[in-house]
């Protein structure tokens, strides 16, 4: 299984960048896809997710209204589209990837429910 991230670069506060994660040797159309973030110093968190099944999607507070998570299942891709960045923003981004059959918040926001993960793509927001 390998998760390949990219998109990531330096952009000022208030701008935009896609973030990409290309997946080979997996399922993928039934894998819930799921970014995460690691700031420096701090623990990595759950971002967004979008449940394989019901396409539903899932998003922590800190992110809600202005990224959006989506998914092309012919190209094996997950996208995060992150608008409005901010300089809290900055960390590495890793996407991952499980069959979750729970269709919860608290199942695509966990870390132990994934058992694939990218490299990280580093992000930084300037002030």
């Amino acid at each position: 299984v390998q998760l390949q991230a990219s998109g990531g670069g330096l952009v000022q506060a208030g701008g935009s960048l896609r973030l990409s994660c290309a997946a080979s040797g997996v399922t993928f159309s039934r894998s819930t896809m799921a970014w995460f973030r690691q700031a420096p110093g701090k623990e990595r968190e759950f971002g967004a997710a979008i449940n394989w099944r019901s396409g539903s999607t899932f998003y922590a507070d800190s992110v809600k209204g202005r990224f959006t998570i989506s998914r092309d299942n012919a190209k094996k891709t997950v996208y995060l589209q992150m608008n409005s960045l901010e300089p809290e923003d900055t960390a590495v981004y890793y996407c991952a990837a499980a069959v979750i059959n729970s269709g919860s918040y608290y199942s695509a926001a966990r870390m132990s429910s994934y058992n694939s993960w990218g490299q990280g793509t580093l992000v930084t927001v300037s002030s």
